[in-house]
């Protein structure tokens, strides 16, 4: 526990002091200060953060964590060199990447809010969705982006890797799931789309956040389908355990690879 703390501690300092970091959280506070501005409303600007939560956070959280990884590689190795242990080391360095990128997600986007949104009761629900979403998202492309890093030795293949699994997560996987659902149009498909749903992060942070609204249009097939055979509140808790189970997997996997590699 003291060497997690003491490498939390370092990497908290020195992933703070990143400029990517401060540039990631002017940017979220920027586009959702003019949301505000231009929409008014904060439920409005809830619903208009949807896509940058969905696509942007995940594509930074994974980008900026696997970069970071490979140029921490022989900080990394010094550390290994001396007695301490694998599983506290690489908590320290998983958690020191990932709770600034976390706090980066809510000081830009909650500044905003605390700031222009009125106090009102129906914010409340959207908003700490929108929260939940994007901390969820940045956790688990994160625990993503380090397994990538500790697998990959070149850093091309790992960086290549993480924009192959966002691309494939945020664009293709929707369209894979379409195209399954135009070939097999006649067949029941409810149950096998909803499973497919459950095992894309980026769609279940859309089924999330839009099962706060009255917008089952804008769901697709995929969030109707959830909707239909959950409702609204064990939805939502459904929603959560998965992107949990998705963070924790890629972390377990990562730090059993961490544990056993030769560096």
């Amino acid at each position: 526990m003291t060497t997690t703390v003491r490498v939390l501690k370092y990497e908290l300092h020195n992933v703070v002091r990143s400029r990517a970091v401060l540039v990631y959280t002017l940017f979220l506070f920027l586009l959702t200060d003019v949301l505000f501005r231009f929409g008014g409303e904060g439920a409005r600007v809830v619903l208009s953060l949807l896509n940058v939560v969905l696509l942007f956070v995940p594509l930074v959280s994974v980008v900026f964590g696997t970069m970071y990884v490979y140029s921490a590689r022989e900080f990394t190795e010094l550390l290994l060199a001396q007695p301490v242990g694998r599983r506290s080391l690489f908590a320290g360095l998983y958690l020191g990447l990932a709770l600034p990128l976390a706090g980066a997600f809510l000081l830009g986007v909650g500044l905003p809010f605390a700031i222009h949104a009125k106090a009102e009761a129906a914010l409340w629900g959207p908003l700490s969705m929108l929260f939940a979403g994007g901390l969820l998202l940045t956790f688990v492309f994160t625990a993503v982006a380090m397994l990538l890093a500790i697998l990959f030795d070149d850093r091309a293949k790992g960086l290549g890797g993480a924009i192959l699994i966002w691309l494939g997560c945020a664009v293709l996987y929707d369209g894979v799931i379409l195209l399954l659902i135009t070939m097999f149009r006649e067949y029941p498909l409810e149950r096998p789309v909803l499973a497919l749903t459950l095992l894309n992060p980026i769609d279940l942070g859309r089924v999330l956040l839009l099962l706060q609204f009255d917008t089952a249009a804008l769901m697709g097939y995929t969030g109707a389908v959830f909707e239909k055979f959950f409702g609204t509140s064990l939805g939502r808790v459904t929603v959560l355990l998965a992107l949990a189970v998705q963070a924790t997997v890629p972390l377990l996997l990562a730090s059993r690879v961490f544990r056993r590699k030769d560096f």
